[in-house]
């Protein structure tokens, strides 16, 4: 249950609905208002580049809502589920409006756990990514830490013991539970290798216990100065031994395999 006081809200989204289209185009501005915040998005932005694969095709962001991943990776395809500011496509990740093997990869920065049907998600991504090609996103992540943050400070939904993946489809953003990358790749991962074969996983880290709290993120007023970003930085070094019980925060990658039967993913496929 959220706890924050309501004047610590952001007031220039302070009293819209998450799901208006109004909310991601101001959030675009507080990002760049924020230092601290903006700092963030760019090492998350240079994670996702690094692991970038050297095959053909395009690279798709899914939910850019807010952020400004051209300015790090200038080629990649922007998109969200309605028209905003700086998005080049709309596009439901459930059902993806590109051809088969013609994507080089899947960027996302907290959206994996607002799919509603991630099954969909996850079949749609094989047949539209080429292998060789990755999907990678940073994620919410479940650990002491982070249930005890997310379970009392955030306003999305955080159910790690749900039974099931998918979860009621409502507004593309209040529909969520922020405990579903771990449910998929974590708890029920062997369930995940199982059902889709053409993903391995290559990459979990766990990250950021501290610097997305002390940015105050999209939805908060406060944000530590930009000047303190490198003390955090350090501090989170230290820490690194217990990041396993710390992080909030995911960096996964996907890499699609060629298994030889590729037709299987094509739609209409028996």
């Amino acid at each position: 249950m959220r706890v924050l006081p309501r004047w610590l809200e952001h007031p220039l989204t302070r009293g819209l609905e998450i799901d208006d289209p109004r909310t991601t185009a101001l959030r675009r501005e507080i990002v760049r208002s924020k230092p601290f915040l903006r700092r963030v998005y760019v090492e998350w932005y240079r994670l996702v580049r690094d692991c970038l694969p050297h095959v053909p095709g395009e690279i798709l962001e899914l939910g850019s809502g807010a952020g400004f991943l051209r300015e790090v990776i200038p080629r990649a395809l922007t998109s969200d589920l309605f028209p905003t500011p700086g998005v080049d496509l709309v596009v439901d990740a459930h059902c993806l409006p590109f051809r088969d093997n013609s994507l080089r990869a899947i960027a996302m920065f907290d959206v994996l756990h607002h799919l509603s049907d991630c099954r969909r998600f996850f079949a749609e991504a094989a047949r539209c990514v080429r292998p060789g090609g990755v999907i990678t996103a940073v994620e919410p992540w479940v650990t002491v830490w982070s249930r005890f943050v997310y379970r009392r400070f955030h306003h999305e939904p955080f159910v790690p013991e749900a039974s099931a993946w998918a979860f009621p489809a409502s507004g593309p953003l209040s529909a969520s539970n922020q405990a579903l990358p771990w449910i998929v790749l974590e708890r029920d991962r062997t369930m995940f290798e199982r059902e889709f074969p053409w993903w391995r996983v290559a990459r979990v880290t766990p990250l950021m216990p501290l610097r997305y709290l002390a940015s105050g993120g999209v939805g908060l007023r406060v944000s530590a100065p930009g000047w303190s970003y490198g003390l955090f930085v350090g501090l989170e070094r230290l820490l690194a031994p217990f990041m396993p019980q710390l992080a909030m925060f995911v960096h996964v990658v996907l890499e699609r395999v060629d298994r030889g039967d590729d037709r299987a993913l094509s739609r209409g496929a028996p």
